[in-house]
This record gives C-alpha cells, structure tokens and sequence, in this order.
C-alpha cells in the first residue's frame, strides 16, 4: 500500500486545473472551468472542472474523479504508476510500500528489471517468429486475415519447443520472467515457455504497454485459448484485448460490441468493425462495464445462443446494474448456435453483422424474458417468486428511471400494482412530488419512508462541500441499512475529515463501496456550487428533517419503562423525568419546523 500521507500531501500539491489543462482546452464558467468531454465524443461541453474541490465530473459519460483518476484514466497508466507520474511532476519521489497480497515484482521505474521492456521484447520476438513461420501464416490467411489487420494487433507465433526464449532472455532463470508470466517452473525445477506452438495476440493496457499474451492454438489441442496468469501488470478483471485499438472507432460508431475471443476481434476489425472488444478468459466485471461507459453510452454483449452463453449475458447482466445510468444502454446479441463473431462476419459481411446489432435485445427485455423463464406466471405461486427473484436485482440498479421502469414491468408480469411491487421489492415508487423536507402525512407508512434516503444524500452532498459539517451529524440518526446511510457512517466516522480536501476525500472512499454513490453525488455538489452559508442551511434542515422522520428511541425507551414500573409502584427517576421533559419538548418543537436553541445543530 501506498502510505495515505503521501497520496494526501501529492493530491495537495496538484492543481487539478493546470494538469488537465496540459491535455484538454479549459474554459472559465463561473467558479469551474469546463471543456468537451476527453472521454466520449461530444459538441456541447459537459466536462467541469471545480478548482475548489480538485475533481473533475462530466454529465455526458460520468467520468469522474481527482488527479490520480485523470491520470489513470487519460493515459490509460495502472494505479501505482499514475501515482508515480503525478508525483514526479510535483518533485515528489515515491517512497517504498508494500506490494499487494501474493507478492510482486516490481515495474517500470522501480528498483529491479523493468518488466514492460521484457514483455515488449518477447512481443518482438513473437511477431519475428511468425514471419518465419509458413503454417502460421497460412492458418491466418485461412482464418481470412490479412497483414494489416495482423500488425494492427500485433499478432505473433511462438514457435514449438519449450525453450524458445532462452535466446531472447540469455539469464532464462530471471524470477522476472516468472513474474511476467512469460515462464512456469515444472516439476524439478525445469523450466519452460509458457506459450508454445501458438498464435500470441498481445494484450495492451490503455497506454499501449504490452502487459499479457493470449495464445490460441493452430488446430486441435486444449486449451483452445491459453492466457497470461496475474502479473504485477496484468489483472484479467480489468483489462480488455483489443480496447487501444478500438477507442477511437468506438467513439465514433457511438457503441462497443463485447465478445468472447481475441480471434473474434480481430475478424470483426478484418471486416471494418474495428469497435469490438473481448474479454480475457474471465467473466464481465463491473470494472469492464464501467471503463466502456466512459468511451461511449452503449455497449452491446455479443454471445452464442446456447445455454453458456445465456449464462454469461446473465452474468453481464446482473454486473451491469450497479453502474448504468440512464442515459446509458446495454444490449445483449445472441447470434445462432452454429456461428460465433468470427464465422458469422465471415460468411454474411459487415452488414449483415452491423443489421443484427440494430436489433439486439434491450436490457430491459432480456430482464423480464429471464425472470419470467424462471417461473410459471400463470400461477400465484410463480408470480409471487417473480417478484421474489425480482427484487434483488431491482435494488441493484443505479439508474433511477430505469429502475421504475423495470419495476412496472415486473409488476405488470405479477399482476399486480405498482405500489404493491415497489412495497415487496423494497423500491420506492414514482409518487407525487415531496419535498425532502416535508414533515410525514399523518399515519405514515414508515416503511415507504425508510426507503426514501434523499435526507441522507442531502447531508452527503453537504459534508461534501464543507467536510467540518461531519462532526456535526448525531449519530443517532444514522441508518446504515442502506447505501446512503452507510456512506453517511462512512464520513461521519472517518478520522480528521474535516481538515481533510474534497480530493483526498474522494480517495480515501476509491475501491469502497461508497465511491459509485459519492461520484454520483458529486455531480449533483458540482450543479449546486454549494457556498458555506447555503450548506449550514442546508444541513440543518436535513438534520430537523431526518429527526422528525425518525423520533429518538429513547423517548419510546423512557415509556416503556415508565409503564412497567407503574406496575410495581416505580416509575422514572427524576433524571429520567427530566430527560423524557427535554426529550418531548425537542419532538414538539420539531413538529413546529424548529429546533430548540438549545439543541440547535
């Protein structure tokens, strides 16, 4: 782990304003600045600046972050080198830290070999030996490739043999080629390539470093695939083959079509669909679907029609949810069972490929078809496990709109009211307009209430734009049975919060379940330019807000105790008594919109 002090005293040091404005052409709008989106395509600007908060958030894509997110995300560096970059041009030296768990060698820059340049190396190596090689060759002729689109990706052949990079890498017994993945110790300690008699197809992280290899076999032979294992560069989760090469292609067709194989990719790029992507021998990761939200809002899973692959749409699916929003689309293409990506554009052309597309099934669609395949709704038994199957999911989404939408469909499927779903899956359903601030209607439904977490969110949005207001928040008005609550326990409970900077802020939460919620929020911060006054304002309000919402237990505590000591000739102490006074004194005068001077937030 990078020590939190020195992230801390880096992101300090940065002006997020001046090291965007080396990248992307700024424009002054009142307090922030503002450009079009480095991220997604776009005409009118939606990507802000706030020089206040140092972070960044665009309204078209979400992109959103501090300085180290910028730098990640702009260069396509990994976490620790993006923080080396920033440092290194503030003057700060990276100091020593612990690796992650399961060891690791170490990367560019640090003590040690550099293991970019021994994967570039092996690359070249690879590309060379398939010139040499006439079966290799022909295979990908075969496979309808041409040169270009063979040098585009960089494909190569590792020979057959089981030494074959020993010449390249003259001290073969170099732990860093273990660390690469380039080797395995065998039994007895040989060792041996681990790619052999195959097509490699390198894979590049965004800044185009090679970082894995994929191999595939000529003909017949298991694995059919063979991958790069987790390296200190290379974490299957969130890489995806073929994105360096797709990004501008990708911005310009306005979607990206997911798929299985690297040779499907490559077909597809063969055939002047140079937008695809696939995944690394690993199912979809939330990591995935976030990375391509941020070059374009649709993004379209393309799988077999058989039973795996319904099964990894699913999966996509179900990872997708937390992170859509609603001006963003998923859509899932089956294509037929005898055909994969590859074959299909072979045999009928881009067009035809490109017409599929234009019909692939909305998410929505693929949603409810599932969860009604699951159950018999011609029963109240199947309807009822509809919704029961159902809810999970719908909590899951992150798209409001959608989120109802979804929900009245699977009320419709249940046959039954919308309010009647929204109140067993746990929803709140779209109603008439309330304020966040308005006192509850008498005879409220708590349970409704509890789900409505906008108060929460609002002392977020102000702990956020004044973090000293976290010390201010009383604990027992905390619930932490939902996201927004526990964010709120989050910063309310985080050590000297309130000398701490919005940018640290957001990167003490990166990587905790809190980071989506709060970069939503943050946008919303952004809108409101909160001054310090309308915060407290603000503040208070939601403070009075959640109190009246949910009255101090102990007063129900101090009745019941009164009550069963009236049984027995004993009721409250006199401090007891005079606390249950104040107590119902502070209820009364907040169901007056007011709250004792005494007690004032």
């Amino acid at each position: 782990m990078i020590p939190e002090s020195f992230k801390n005293d880096l992101l300090n040091r940065v002006d997020i304003v001046d090291l965007i404005e080396r990248h992307v052409r700024l424009k002054k709008a009142g307090a922030n600045f503002v450009a079009c989106c480095p991220f997604h395509n776009e005409k009118t600007p939606s990507f802000t600046v706030s020089p206040s908060k140092q972070f960044y958030h665009c309204f078209g894509c979400g992109a959103h972050g501090n300085a180290i997110s910028f730098v990640m995300e702009y260069s396509g560096l990994g976490y620790i080198e993006a923080v080396k970059d920033l440092a290194e041009s503030v003057g700060m030296k990276l100091p020593e830290f612990e690796r992650r768990a399961g060891g690791g060698a170490p990367i560019a820059g640090d003590e040690g070999p550099d293991l970019y340049d021994i994967m570039k190396r092996a690359a070249d190596f690879y590309r060379e030996q398939l010139k040499a090689s006439p079966a290799a060759v022909e295979y990908l002729k075969g496979r309808g490739l041409t040169g270009k689109v063979a040098a585009r990706f960089g494909i190569g052949y590792a020979p057959p043999g089981w030494q074959n990079l020993q010449p390249v890498f003259p001290d073969y017994a170099d732990k860093a080629l273990k660390d690469c993945g380039l080797v395995i110790d065998g039994e007895g300690g040989r060792r041996y390539d681990r790619f052999r008699d195959r097509i490699v197809f390198p894979i590049l992280n965004q800044r185009g470093s090679v970082i894995g290899f994929g191999g595939r076999v000529l003909g017949e032979g298991e694995p059919k695939y063979l991958n790069s294992p987790e390296t200190p560069l290379f974490e299957k989760g969130r890489e995806l083959y073929g994105l360096p090469q797709a990004r501008t292609a990708i911005r310009e067709a306005g979607r990206v079509v997911v798929v299985e194989g690297y040779m499907d990719v490559v077909a597809l790029s063969q055939h002047g669909i140079e937008y695809a992507v696939a995944t690394l021998g690993t199912a979809t990761s939330a990591t995935h679907v976030q990375k391509l939200f941020r070059q374009t809002d649709e993004i379209v899973f393309c799988f077999d029609g058989d039973a795996a692959g319904l099964r990894a749409a699913w999966h996509a699916l179900e990872v997708s949810l937390p992170v859509l929003a609603d001006h963003k689309a998923v859509k899932f293409l089956f294509l037929p069972a005898e055909d994969d990506p590859d074959s299909y554009v072979r045999a009928r052309g881009r067009e035809a490929f490109e017409r599929l597309l234009h019909e692939a099934r909305p998410l929505s669609e693929f949603f409810l078809a599932e969860l009604r395949g699951r159950v018999d709704v011609t029963t109240p038994e199947g309807r009822s496990r509809l919704i029961h199957e159902a809810k999970p999911l719908l909590k899951r989404v992150a798209a409001p709109a959608l989120q109802l939408q979804l929900l009245k469909q699977v009320a419709q499927a249940s046959d039954m009211t919308q309010e009647d779903a929204a109140r067993l899956t746990e929803i709140r359903s779209a109603g008439p307009a309330r304020s966040a601030y308005a006192a509850p209607a008498r005879g409220p439904d708590r349970g409704m209430l509890a789900l409505d977490h906008r108060l929460e969110r609002e002392l977020i949005i102000c702990i956020l734009a004044h973090p000293p207001l976290a010390r201010e928040v009383p604990a027992e008005i905390v619930d932490d049975g939902h996201p927004e609550g526990r964010a709120l326990a989050a910063l309310i409970g985080f050590e000297g919060i309130e000398g701490l900077t919005h940018a640290v802020i957001l990167e003490a939460m990166r990587d905790s379940e809190h980071e989506a919620l709060l970069n939503r929020v943050d946008g919303e911060l952004l809108e409101r330019r909160m001054e310090m006054n309308v915060a407290r304002t603000e503040f208070n309000a939601a403070i009075t807000a959640l109190r009246m919402r949910n009255p101090n237990p102990r007063i129900r505590e101090l009745e019941e105790k009164d009550a069963r000591g009236r049984l027995i000739g004993q009721g409250l102490t006199g401090q007891e008594s005079e606390e249950y006074r104040q107590l119902k004194a502070e209820e009364a005068a907040l169901k007056q919109h007011r709250m004792p001077p005494s007690r004032m937030v």
